[in-house]
């Protein structure tokens, strides 16, 4: 707010906070159904439905794809792709703007902004869509988890931290916020973006300690664990002469 031109550093820090957020949200959700070999074993004849957004929201005909670990796998690498080049890619555009290439008001192809923007966009969308493929899963399970107003802040956090960002940074392009000396309408922008975000967040902030610090029962083992477990603390009798042995001998 009081540096106008360390915004690209800030951006830089706030991109990779965000990005293991998403990827630690997804395994949040896996670890609240007690882990992956649980999480396979109550949804082990289950499908993961697919037809969610960002992507395929309006894809409806498309079929389930069966929960396995290969799946399971996918989803995870969903997430982590993100958490590894959306910082690499904006400690490139740190590169590129402090040698003068690199501009968010130069749209042209020959620019290097719109490319980034680009990839960005596109790996955000594949992130996010393991994260919904997921929540449809287990909001059911997990929602004497609060799981739901969790997915929901997180959610909040996505669409202020970008969509409103973009927004502001397309008005502050266009002029129609207006410069005020010494700022200029894009260091005008940046600064209107972190005042409403620091609002924002310590509210989200508030929200979150509600939801997020506080104790909340484990879920049941699922039933084929149970039967396993059951069978193997049940000890094999014998009944030998009208004799019952639990350990498999002869009773004397």
């Amino acid at each position: 707010m009081w540096i106008p031109r360390s915004t690209m550093f800030t951006d830089f820090t706030a991109a990779v906070f965000f990005a293991i957020v998403i990827h630690k949200f997804l395994m949040m959700m896996i670890k609240e159904c007690g882990g992956q070999k649980l999480f396979l074993r109550r949804f082990e004849n289950g499908r993961f439905k697919i037809s969610t957004g960002p992507c395929c929201c309006c894809c409806l005909c498309l079929p389930g794809v069966r929960i396995t670990r290969q799946t399971l796998f996918w989803l995870k690498l969903g997430t982590l792709q993100f958490a590894f080049f959306r910082p690499v890619f904006m400690f490139l555009s740190i590169v590129l703007w402090t040698n003068g290439n690199y501009s968010l008001s130069n749209l042209s192809p020959k620019g290097a902004a719109i490319w980034i923007s680009c990839f960005v966009a596109v790996l955000t969308i594949i992130a996010l869509w393991p994260v919904g493929i997921m929540f449809q899963q287990v909001r059911v399970l997990l929602n004497c988890k609060k799981i739901i107003p969790k997915f929901a802040l997180y959610q909040f956090v996505l669409i202020l931290n970008h969509l409103q960002a973009a927004i502001i940074n397309i008005l502050a392009m266009q002029r129609i916020i207006p410069c005020a000396p010494p700022l200029s309408s894009s260091a005008r922008g940046a600064y209107i973006t972190h005042q409403l975000l620091v609002m924002e967040m310590f509210l989200i902030t508030l929200m979150s300690r509600v939801v997020y610090r506080r104790r909340y029962d484990e879920l049941e083992p699922p039933e084929c664990a149970c039967e396993e477990d059951g069978d193997s603390k049940q000890t094999p009798k014998i009944i030998l002469n009208g004799a019952v042995s639990e350990d498999g001998l002869p009773g004397f």
